[in-house]
């Protein structure tokens, strides 16, 4: 798997190898990294330039110029005019470094971790170190996964000199690959409308993206992939990209005028400052790279299943996930215990695991203007605590959970009225407010210590069984008295953070933590390392959510995706779409439902019912089956998602459609993922049609003609409903796959008749999809 000879370092996981040379005057080079290839000998890919290009600057003796190398570590202001990864202001003030490889050790212990989350068990860990005339020297950690086809990268740079050294840029990681025919994704957005996929050629010059933020951010995610330019979702050289940290970092890309591209990754630059005295080392997050042959698919898969079999914790790596209830958008701040009990009895009787109480039961959080940072209950809302609360919840055979938001605090409230010098300030400005509240100073560790013992109790005093962590503001006014270089605060905030992770999750291994900044503003690996799941958008609109899950799967598997079904108007967009759209979408993910059950219709305690039933028969498969994308919405104005399992023999499907088309013929529904030599069975899941919804069109079919908006038919509309169509298919997975089904007729103002499928906008269908046997008749 790691193997060193004839000058080259040979890296090689199931189905990538990645090849270093170190044959060239302390150089480390990129021979290659791509699909797995025996190579025992360096010659064949050892880049044979030899000199250099009319006004390249050529580092000594014989050696080619450094612009014309694909390097691992380039020495600064030595002639490679591409941005590196490390710059340090050294004793003399100057910043030109001339490393020069040493050793290379192959070790099983982890890289160092500078108190970060890193890959949990990695098979083996190279190490590359570098030494420099002004004894800095540098260690290149590279931690294999070989399963998940996943090698990590992180830097540690040691001052061994006399002096201090201050490091101003220090990413995770450098790769130069020898050409530059990609094309660049990133995950960008905003509030509500997180992992939008956007798409750029690369072209001579730098593109730099990122989030500065002091999160991982909803603007820029820190997961990107080049895929080469006739790429697939199942064809193509596709190679991806992430870090393991939940601060603000940044990623780019740089085409030099050769046609070779650079990539590097890790923390935010701007404003970044470390001061090194001797001895002292620093530690970058742990980058994480991927790659595949078999396109986007087969990238993502490997990030799925590095997630969840090396990020996650592992009390929940593969535990089944409840299906919660969460009372925000139902109640918001105007609840009491009675109310909150109504809503989760009705919960509890359509088949509910898990009662969410949010935003507001602490101190003066009557609204989103005080209270942050108390941690004392309501007692006007909650006279019994928390623990009776949680206690009557259990009794109707539920679990309990909690929302917090530990890292703010609000003006109006006693902690601030307490520690007023406890929030991030700079000196002589005004603090910047944002939604009301304030950032708590993570960098000073009485700050932490209040938050973990504050905290901390809460849980204990109650039987919470589930948290909801938020963070609900961008951190700004970059400054903390606790720093003497205030180039180290976004870092050290970040360190902050992980210290409380580590003292209140980590210590409580069974209570099911989920993350949540404004939805999606962190969600990244290092928040996953404590916390398996995250709510990964404020927006349950279902037409939003298809684009913001298709987005984030292309980084993060299902299990990591809270979804919630939302009443209509959605209160985010006002937009109306049928209740099977909405949990058709949410199943692709972690199920929960944010409304007030307390006030259903009977039809939809019964719809409900019957689709937390078909979640639970379907759970495992639903949150750790194989996914895949079997249509985009971002290229298509429809969405399509298929879940299989290992075995390939049970797959669940799912078909979005956006704004109806008129008089259109739909192109058959090829699927994804299935064994091409295994016979299936294709059911559409029939789902019930209000016979309101016709308006005036019911009146062709009916005896007698009745107002659309009158009492009878409204009666007749609570008694009566019209079963969709019932499809069902048996064939093999290559024409499932290849070919796709020809679905009956969709309904087009005209030609009626009883076999058609009745749409509207925003309809869905969801398809159970099971291997039969093969009698040879098929």
């Amino acid at each position: 798997m790691v193997t060193i000879h004839n000058n080259m370092i040979e890296m090689h996981t199931k189905d990538t190898s990645y090849l270093l040379y170190t044959g060239r005057g302390g150089l480390v080079e990129t021979l290659y990294y791509g699909a797995r290839i025996r190579a025992p000998y360096p010659r064949p890919l050892v880049s044979k330039v030899e000199a250099g290009f009319g006004n390249d600057i050529l580092r000594g003796g014989r050696q080619p110029a450094l612009s014309s190398l694909l390097l691992e570590l380039s020495p600064q202001n030595r002639g490679d005019y591409r941005r590196t990864s490390l710059l340090a202001r050294l004793p003399h003030g100057g910043t030109t470094t001339d490393f020069t490889w040493r050793t290379a050790t192959i070790q099983d212990t982890p890289a160092p971790t500078g108190g970060m989350p890193q890959g949990r068990q990695p098979d083996k860990v190279l190490a590359l170190s570098f030494s420099e005339a002004s004894n800095l020297e540098v260690e290149l950690f590279f931690s294999l996964f070989y399963e998940e086809n996943v090698i990590t990268k992180k830097m540690r740079v040691t001052n061994r000199g006399l002096a201090h050294v201050r490091l101003e840029r220090c990413l995770s990681h450098q790769l130069d690959l020898p050409h530059s025919d990609f094309d660049l994704f990133t995950l960008t957005g905003a509030w509500a409308r997180e992992t939008q996929v956007t798409r750029q050629a690369l072209a001579p010059g730098t593109l730099r993206f990122g989030n500065g933020t002091g999160a991982s951010g909803a603007r820029c995610n820190p997961f990107f992939f080049l895929a080469e330019k006739n790429a697939t979702e199942t064809h193509g050289e596709v190679y991806g990209f992430n870090l393991v940290y939940s601060g603000s970092h940044e990623g780019s890309v740089e085409v030099d005028g050769l046609g070779r591209t650079r990539v590097m990754q890790g923390l935010w630059s701007e404003g970044f400052g470390w001061p090194l005295a001797p001895g002292e080392s620093f530690v970058t997050p742990e980058a994480v790279l991927t790659f595949s042959d078999q396109g986007k698919t087969g990238m993502s898969h490997n990030m799925h299943h590095f997630v969840k079999n090396q990020i996650l914790p592992p009390r929940w790596k593969d535990a089944p996930r409840p299906i919660l209830v969460n009372n925000w958008e139902g109640t918001y701040y105007n609840f009491n215990e009675a109310k909150l009990l109504n809503i989760a009895r009705n919960a509890a009787k359509l088949g509910v695991e898990l009662f969410v109480l949010d935003d507001g039961w602490f101190g003066r959080r009557n609204n989103d203007c005080a209270g942050l940072g108390d941690y004392d209950v309501n007692p006007g809302k909650l006279p019994g605590g928390l623990a009776r609360l949680a206690e009557r919840i259990n009794k109707l055979g539920m679990a309990f959970g909690l929302w917090f938001e530990p890292e703010m605090v609000n003006g109006d409230s006693t902690l601030f009225e307490n520690h007023p010098d406890w929030i991030v300030q700079t000196p002589f400005i005004p603090a910047a407010i944002g939604r009301q509240q304030y950032v708590l100073d993570l960098c000073r560790p009485e700050v932490r210590d209040y938050i973990i013992h504050s905290v901390g109790k809460v849980l204990d005093s109650a039987n919470i069984q589930y948290v909801k962590w938020d963070m609900n503001r961008h951190v700004a006014d970059n400054f903390s008295p606790a720093l003497a270089d205030q180039g180290q605060f976004m870092h050290s905030f970040t360190l902050g953070l992980y210290n409380l992770l580590e003292n209140i999750c980590a210590t409580r291994p069974d209570i099911l933590f989920e993350g949540c900044s404004s939805g999606g503003n962190r969600y990244d690996l290092g928040v996953l390392y404590y916390m398996p799941q995250v709510w990964i958008s404020d927006d349950s609109d279902a037409y939003e959510r298809q684009r913001i899950q298709t987005g984030a799967s292309y980084g993060y598997p299902q299990c990591t995706m809270g979804c919630h079904v939302s009443a209509v108007p959605n209160h985010q967009t006002l937009r109306h779409t049928p209740l099977d759209t909405r949990f058709n979408t949410a199943i692709f993910g972690l199920l929960g439902y944010e409304l007030d059950m307390a006030k259903l219709t009977a039809t939809q305690r019964k719809d409900i019912a019957a689709q937390i039933t078909l979640y639970k028969e379907h759970r495992q498969l639903l949150q750790y089956g194989d996914f895949y994308r079997a249509a985009s919405p971002f290229e298509t104005d429809h969405c399509r998602w298929v879940v299989v399992d290992a075995e390939r023999k049970k797959a669940l499907a799912g078909d979005f459609m956006g704004l109806v088309v008129p008089n259109s013929i739909r192109p058959p529904m090829r699927l994804a993922g299935l064994a091409p030599e295994k016979l299936y069975q294709v059911q559409v899941r029939r789902q019930w049609l209000d016979i309101k919804s016709f308006g005036g069109l019911a009146n062709f079919v009916l005896p007698v003609h009745l107002n659309p908006d009158g009492a009878i038919l409204g009666t007749l509309n609570r008694m009566v409903r019209l079963p969709t169509e019932n499809e069902r298919y048996t064939a093999y997975g290559d024409l499932l796959c290849r070919a796709g089904l020809s679905l009956v007729q969709d309904f087009a103002g005209a030609g009626y008749h009883r076999d058609m499928r009745f749409v509207s906008d925003f309809i869905s269908r969801i398809y159970l999809i099971t291997e039969v046997e093969d009698s040879g008749k098929a």
